[in-house]
């Protein structure tokens, strides 16, 4: 069974959508079995890609509207090596549409019921906003992956993020946790912004990934050109940095699978 995190923020501009295309392209280098959805009306996840947004007979709108499966909509793209439920403008009519049913966030969740064993990782490229469309997401997911630039108002805009997730937790789904916070956008030069970093470490301690995204230019051109960085231009820092990220997410998987296994082993000897 797929773990399924929402990459989300409702600040723009902090690498949401880099982060969910390229850390998707990055752990299918390693052999993973991946799904990225894209519930941003943008559709950029869709579009950086390399799927067309504007030419799609089938989306994430349809199948949060019960007019198709997930299964139907989902594309696999021959040039990248994770599949994509891609999304386009046609959310922002799904949104308005969905906050008059019932069980309007549980649409995403009840969708991903018949897929979700297929893959490894599920990541949601949510909008930067804390919407219907993000709700999906969050009662969907396992956990939340936060970028955010090292700055002072991104500190504030956390603090918010945090408490929808708290809230979201206690409602409707209380195995929600906060996956990740990742640093994107990293400038060294920037006392600010090691001054955020640090802040952001000694806070959240753990949560904090180590492998942090600097700022690359071509990890800026790699959307123009459809493809994730590990395909436009694998040697560079921004490829790296992705890569590295994927590295730690596997450990920090295999380590939390490890964990579990133990307590289990720990239950079964006290039943015995």
């Amino acid at each position: 069974m797929a773990r399924i995190i929402a990459i989300a923020n409702q600040k723009g501009g902090v690498g949401k959508t880099t982060t969910a295309i390229n850390l998707c392209a990055a752990l299918g280098e390693t052999q993973r079995k991946v799904l990225l959805i894209d519930m941003d009306p943008q559709g950029n996840a869709t579009t950086g890609s390399g799927v067309d947004k504007e030419s799609l007979e089938k989306s994430i709108c349809e199948v949060l509207l019960g007019d198709c499966t997930a299964e139907e909509a989902i594309v696999s793209p021959e040039h990248i090596k994770f599949d994509v439920l891609p999304g386009n403008a046609d959310l922002t009519a799904a949104e308005v549409q969905l906050m008059s049913e019932n069980q309007r966030e549980r649409r995403l969740s009840d969708a991903l019921a018949s897929v979700a064993d297929r893959y490894e990782y599920i990541y949601i490229d949510c909008p930067p906003a804390l919407n219907v469309l993000t709700l999906n997401a969050f009662v969907s997911a396992d956990g939340v992956l936060i970028p955010m630039q090292c700055e002072y108002y991104a500190l504030e805009g956390l603090s918010s993020l945090l408490r929808t997730i708290k809230q979201v937790q206690d409602a409707v789904n209380s195995r929600l946790r906060i996956e990740g916070i990742l640093r994107t956008m990293f400038d060294g030069r920037n006392k600010l912004g090691h001054e955020v970093s640090n802040q952001l470490t000694e806070h959240f301690e753990s949560k904090v990934y180590r492998t942090v995204i600097p700022r690359n230019i071509r990890l800026a051109e790699a959307p123009s050109f459809g493809q994730p960085i590990v395909y436009y231009d694998k040697s560079s820092r921004g490829s790296i940095a992705y890569l590295a990220l994927a590295g730690e997410i596997i450990r920090r998987e295999s380590s939390r699978q490890a964990a579990a296994a133990k307590v289990n082993l720990q239950h079964e000897s006290v039943g015995v």
